[in-house]
């Protein structure tokens, strides 16, 4: 049985999270896929190719990607490298205090460009990335012309 795991699962945005991925057959290809929808509805994904080593594992911390959106030895290239189905599109998180970006993870069997309508991954997974710590304060800012937001600590 395949095992797809992110750690931790819930993190702040700027933190290291490791996705390990065990159970494939020794030197089995995947494809790793990772995607979100933002707050207006953009849907945004990165893929990236990976071959299980001796124990049919893969680890992102270890294991290079043989291509995809990205090539190499980049942990967190699932997540730094996702981009939008549409073009000109943007990331954006307007409410950074009230909710998180829901990133889905998936392993698919073999290198898949895309995925065919209705494939089942062989396992999924889902992280958690927040903008703010728990027990953090917003105060609006709101002087002369200058406008932002201030975000004390707890």
């Amino acid at each position: 049985m395949v095992e797809l795991t992110v750690t931790p699962r819930r993190s702040l945005a700027d933190r290291p999270v490791r996705v390990h991925v065990r159970g494939l057959a020794p030197s089995q290809l995947v494809t790793l896929l990772a995607s979100l929808t933002d707050e207006r509805g953009v849907h945004f994904s990165a893929r990236a190719f990976y071959r299980a080593d001796e124990r049919g594992e893969v680890d992102a911390e270890r294991h290079a990607a043989l291509g995809g959106d990205f090539a190499g030895l980049w942990p967190m290239g699932l997540f730094w490298f996702l981009r939008p189905d549409t073009l000109f599109q943007r990331l954006l998180k307007r409410d950074v205090a009230g909710s998180p970006f829901r990133v889905r993870l998936e392993v698919f069997d073999a290198v898949r460009l895309a995925a065919a309508p209705g494939e089942q991954p062989l396992a999924a997974c889902a992280a958690e990335r927040w903008y703010v710590g728990p027990g953090v304060q917003r105060a609006p800012v709101r002087e002369g012309r200058v406008r932002g937001a201030l975000f004390l600590p707890p």
